[in-house]
């Protein structure tokens, strides 16, 4: 019976690492004051909660068929087991080394441990030892300042809470199995439920203080030692126990304890290097740009957050960025003045390309790497995962935070594959999500007056500020001509996904005689849209060429005579300012805020998204007339000088000064033309 309950043990200490993981995600995400109706409606939460009971009930299990000493000390495995779940790999041996301690601590006490019944006066005089043990370190809590202290506390207060409940579940687990239930079974049952919300208490404030591993340790550290010491010193359990046994069992328990140590400490990240440039000096400042994608990633947010970075580093500030590797691994690496620091990243069932960091070492890594920067500001890109943990981490800190939303719940529909049924829902708890995270900076942008307004309509306060992404005009205006075909040809750059609506530009381009189509970009609907090429019968008249590398991306801006952006979900659209820099016609979406970028008749039309032949006889009135598409195309090249990237940049540097506190200069901001 001992070997099965040491195995169930074994059993609970995993669901109870999960559990850790899933609350500690869930209490994270939490601004403010925490509030048990919050936590609820938090779904991670309540998986945890799961666990937590399902782990709770197995270990009660074990409880009744092994003594407590022998059953307790298993619960020190989970903190090996978050470490694993953590991804932190380089600290394998260190598990090992507490599982192989805590195995043969368990092989002793098995060998020498004694069952002995929990009787009413061993369990009060067992509540008030416990009273006293709580009391210092959740004082510690309280008061202290720094959050690992803070962290530690209640994580210490809240093992002593768990490791009584041991000793209750014991008792009560014993009543039944004699079939013995009387009053005091009862109250022992009572006093598992209040000593589960006084421990539960200060386990959710740890989570909420610092990373999950340090709650964990301190759990698996404490509430084995309380429960181990009443079983010991109360309940007789060591009558057996030989000197010799005694002090081999301690020096495992050190050995588990030194273990859990190097398990706590924080992960080292490849060391950042700073920059030779003088920070505060009254100009330069050391950024950080927390970026969801960024290059070798092919999208507008990623190219944006580079053209920022790059730019920002080229007007002498120290820019630091913080984006997940595509490849996986983190590291740290020096691009165009930039030092870019990668973090560990996964892959999602969502999208081959698309990788995210998991919350529990996102969260863990940022807190790292701002606490080493020490950056002047903060400017995050997106309320993802990095952009989340480092705007909520910079503001726990106290750094001046930007914000700016590129994002549109219609853009990752087609990526997660979500029912038409439930975009609706989807669509609103996303706009709660970004409005209560971004809550927290201190300026919030958006490229356009429209995707302001659009943050505005969803909730988010009247504050946000349009900026524009801007580019940088004279590469595309002066990139010399490069001719594919004597063909008139249209040209599409971006993802191929469903709301990019390239579907109906090939429509449109059936109907238009001896007009080419260049796509440029890949998705998820790429093959289904060749096979409707070919349907069409102009696959002979289509190029799709994938992603391609910047200079052919050049080239196929100069290389075309029109340009075309179908999609309906565009914030700014970067491509289709890079075709107007490159002195491109457009056609584009009556949709989002497109129409900022066309001024119909002038540089362009707007079509009706879904009106293919409205579309086709927008293309045609382009192409039709050689020096209409000249004309056209010049409008373009005035109308797109608003949105030259020296003009953001000055832009951002004024709002970076607000965000700090700093004296402002008043300069005209890049907004959409």
């Amino acid at each position: 019976m001992t070997w099965l309950a040491i195995l169930l043990a074994v059993v609970g200490a995993a669901f109870f690492a999960f559990a850790a993981r899933l609350q500690h995600d869930a209490v994270s995400a939490t601004e403010g004051t925490l509030h048990v109706l919050d936590l609820l409606r938090r779904p991670r939460w309540l998986a945890g909660l799961v666990l937590l009971v399902v782990g709770a009930g197995v270990h009660a299990v074990a409880l009744g068929m092994a003594p407590l000493s022998v059953v307790q000390p298993v619960g020190v495995l989970a903190i090996g087991i978050t470490a694993v779940l953590d991804g932190r790999r380089r600290e394998l041996p260190a598990v090992a080394l507490t599982t192989f301690a805590v195995g043969a601590f368990v092989f002793l006490a098995a060998g020498s441990a004694t069952a002995t019944p929990v009787g009413p006066d061993a369990e009060l005089n067992a509540g008030l030892l416990v009273l006293g043990l709580i009391a210092a370190p959740g004082l510690l809590g309280t008061l202290a300042t720094k959050p690992a202290l803070r962290a530690l506390g209640f994580g210490a207060a809240g093992g002593v809470a768990y490791g009584y409940v041991s000793v209750l579940m014991r008792s009560v687990s014993q009543d039944v199995q004699q079939g013995a239930v009387d009053l005091t079974t009862g109250l022992s049952a009572a006093g598992i439920a209040v000593a589960l919300l006084v421990g539960g208490w200060f386990i959710q404030h740890a989570y909420a203080s610092g990373p999950p591993h340090l709650a964990v340790a301190c759990l698996t550290v404490v509430d084995p030692l309380v429960a181990v010491g009443i079983g010991a010193g109360l309940l007789g359990e060591a009558t057996r126990t030989t000197g010799p046994v005694a002090l081999a069992e301690l020096a495992c328990a050190a050995v588990a304890i030194g273990g859990v140590a190097v398990l706590a400490r924080k992960q080292d990240l490849p060391a950042p290097t700073r920059s030779e440039n003088t920070v505060n000096d009254g100009r330069a400042m050391r950024i950080v740009i927390a970026a969801e994608t960024f290059p070798p990633d092919v999208n507008g947010a990623a190219r944006f957050a580079h053209r920022l970075a790059a730019g920002l580093a080229g007007r002498d500030h120290d820019v630091h960025v913080i984006a997940v590797d595509p490849d996986g691994k983190a590291r740290t690496e020096h691009v165009d003045g930039i030092t870019v620091h990668r973090l560990r990243s996964h892959r999602t069932p969502f999208h081959r390309t698309f990788r995210v960091g998991l919350p529990w070492q996102v969260g863990k890594d940022v807190r790292a790497l701002l606490t080493d920067l020490k950056p002047d500001l903060v400017h995050v890109q997106a309320h993802f995962v990095v952009g989340r943990y480092v705007l909520r981490q910079a503001a726990e800190m106290g750094i001046p935070t930007v914000a700016t939303n590129h994002f549109m719940p219609e853009n990752l529909f087609g990526h997660a594959h979500v029912p038409a049924w439930l975009q609706g829902v989807a669509s609103r708890w996303a706009w709660r999500d970004l409005t209560r995270v971004f809550g927290l900076a201190d300026v919030v942008t958006a490229p356009t007056p429209r995707a302001v307004r659009l943050l505005h309509d969803n909730g988010f306060p009247a504050r946000a500020i349009p900026v524009s992404c801007g580019i940088d005009i004279d590469r595309y205006r002066l990139r010399r001509q490069v001719r594919t075909n004597d063909a008139p040809t249209v040209l599409f750059v971006g993802r191929l996904d469903e709301e990019k609506r390239v579907d109906e530009l090939l429509r449109a381009v059936a109907l238009v005689p001896r007009l080419h189509a260049d796509i440029v970009g890949d998705g998820s609907c790429r093959a289904e849209w060749e096979l409707l090429a070919r349907d069409l019968g102009i696959g002979d008249r289509v190029r799709f060429r994938g992603f391609v590398g910047e200079e052919e991306l050049l080239d196929a801006y100069t290389g075309a005579d029109l340009f075309c952006m179908p999609g309906i979900a565009e914030l700014q659209s970067l491509a289709t300012m890079e075709a107007m820099a490159a002195g491109k016609p457009v056609v584009v979406a009556d949709a989002m805020a497109l129409p900022h970028l066309c001024r119909p008749g002038r540089n362009g039309w707007l079509f009706t998204p879904g009106d293919v032949s409205g579309l086709a006889d927008r293309l045609h009135s382009v192409i039709s007339d050689p020096s209409v598409t000249a004309r056209m195309g010049a409008a373009s090249s005035e109308l797109i000088a608003s949105h030259a990237i020296e003009s953001t940049l000055e832009t951002f540097e004024s709002l970076y000064a607000r965000a700090m506190g700093l004296p402002v200069v008043t300069r005209p901001a890049a907004l959409a033309a």
